[in-house]
């Protein structure tokens, strides 16, 4: 405690500061379902609708009460947290759990192995990680084969049963040169695969796959490089792979004569991809890509890692919101909603034929796999299956109620709104470009860069709704709110947003005066 002292901004004051400019620097001190709670002057509790919705994590609202009391009982009963490199059933009951639930939705009975994570972005660096760990022992499987290959191609020209091509006196000196040119271009280190707009975290490793200039360009010295395509493009995906020269020489012998050829080898480590692109704006990818991107890692023998950290267990209605679009993917990576609101959980699984069991020697996480967040996150996947799957079917109507409620305001709005994007509870509102605005006000907010920002701070000071926009696409609102949000509080959204878009539309400089 400070003792009453004040206390300088230490904890990210710059975005403090920027949140301060749009009204938004709000301590909430208390939540439940949809709601947050604030302060006033008086020390009254202000309700504010929340359908920020923790980015995604609270499919089943704030403090569920089933997986609040569930927690509480863990603590009290002092489950271990730290109890690193030992047994840990409640471990592995969670990864069977979740093997049942993609056996059923991705129809198959190959298994997937989990490693526990803190978080989503931490459970891609464990996919790129394990991925990469593949290729490796891929690649010296087929280096091996390319000495055995040169060394009987050298063995065949010294016993005179093979001449050497054409310009070569010398079989060491060939094999020298083919095992240096290989040796380039193995060098390069991997390249890997991934969309624009895509978003797979800001670590050091994650943020090369995030297609954001502002939070790659400052890092791309770190980590291996990413070739982005357009979604849904399948001639950009197969140019992006065409581009590259993923090959290696060998020598062979064909009727006497030794020749150069050239073999594929496995150049690209990953193919990443989100089913609906949470921070690029709302994107779905379509069924057709899916197919396409099926039919290009095939060819290339490049997994594919599918990001359901944003979109997944049970947001669009279905655990997987690939498997209504028939992608299917050899690293699933969740988060968010696992934790139930209280635990700070994700997991990677990984399908057993790309699963390199050494990689549980050489990757580690200190917090994950505990005791609190496995059976916090088991309790949580009782909750999303009981009733036969209540949860999917409730997120699939209330995303529908939802998204007819936007598509009305776009229809009455065309000068301010551009479109709705999204499937179930994971859904995109764009603004239009407002920048030449006859306001003077509004077209100076248009071109700040943070356009999207301060339209939640007006929705915030005016109407008590909490939204943000996308990290990647300013101009669109998103809208996550859990499968417990009301045809009341719809309808206080759809006030609300009409007054924003009224305001817009006439130009009136208040909506962002405050």
């Amino acid at each position: 405690m400070n003792s009453g002292r004040a206390v300088p901004e230490l904890a990210e004051p710059y975005l403090r500061g920027v949140l301060a400019t749009a009204g938004l620097d709000v301590e909430y001190v208390r939540s439940e379902k949809d709601t947050v709670y604030y302060l006033d002057g008086q020390g009254e509790e202000v309700a504010v609708l929340d359908v920020v919705g923790g980015y995604g994590s609270l499919l089943l609202g704030h403090n569920h009460p089933d997986i609040n009391d569930y927690a509480v009982e863990l603590l009290s009963s002092g489950v271990p947290v730290h109890a690193q490199f030992s047994k840990h059933p409640y471990a592995n009951e969670l990864a069977d759990a979740l093997n049942r639930i993609l056996h059923r939705e991705l129809d198959t009975e190959q298994r997937f192995y989990a490693i526990f994570t803190n978080s989503g972005a931490e459970a891609i660096e464990a996919a790129v990680k394990n991925a990469e760990l593949d290729r490796q022992l891929r690649l010296a499987d087929l280096t091996a084969r390319i000495d055995t290959d040169i060394e009987a191609a050298r063995a065949a020209v010294a016993a005179g049963a093979a001449t050497l091509p054409e310009g070569h006196t010398d079989a060491d000196a060939l094999a020298e040169g083919v095992r240096s040119d290989n040796a380039a271009r193995l060098a390069a280190g991997p390249l890997f695969l991934a969309l624009e707009g895509g978003f797979h975290g800001k670590l050091v490793g994650s943020v090369q796959y995030t297609h954001n200039e502002v939070y790659r360009s400052p890092f791309s010295a770190l980590a291996a490089q990413a070739r982005f395509v357009p979604p849904n493009d399948a001639g950009a995906l197969r140019a992006a792979v065409a581009a590259e020269d993923a090959r290696l020489d060998t020598l062979t012998v064909v009727d006497g004569q030794v020749l150069r050829t050239a073999v594929p080898f496995p150049l690209f480590c990953a193919l990443l991809v989100e089913p609906v692109q949470g921070e690029g704006g709302i994107h779905e990818l379509t069924a057709e890509f899916a197919e396409q991107i099926r039919l290009v890692s095939q060819e290339i023998d490049c997994p594919v890692i599918v990001d359901e950290i944003q979109s997944g267990m049970g947001r669009t209605g279905a655990f997987l919101s690939s498997a209504q679009i028939g992608l299917e993917g050899d690293y699933y990576t969740l988060a968010k909603t696992l934790g139930g609101g209280v635990a700070k959980a994700g997991v990677m699984l990984v399908r057993e034929n790309r699963y390199r069991e050494a990689f549980e020697m050489v990757h580690s996480s200190t917090f994950a796999k505990d005791a609190f967040s496995c059976l916090v996150g088991n309790r949580v996947l009782e909750v999303l299956e009981a009733d036969d799957g209540a949860v999917y079917r409730r997120a699939a109507e209330r995303g529908e109620r939802l998204r007819r409620m936007l598509e009305l305001i776009v229809e009455d709005y065309p000068q301010v709104l551009r479109e709705v994007r999204g499937r179930g509870l994971i859904l995109g509102l764009e603004f239009a470009d407002q920048s030449e605005s006859g306001s003077e006000e509004i077209r100076e907010r248009a071109r700040s860069g943070f356009f999207g920002y301060h339209l939640a701070g007006y929705l915030l000071r005016e109407h008590r709704i909490r939204v943000f926009p996308t990290a990647s696409a300013m101009q669109t609102l998103r809208f996550e709110p859990s499968v417990y949000i009301t045809d009341a509080e719809v309808d206080r959204l759809e006030q609300g947003l009409r007054e924003l878009c009224r305001l817009l539309r006439d130009g009136d400089p208040k909506v962002f005066q405050f």
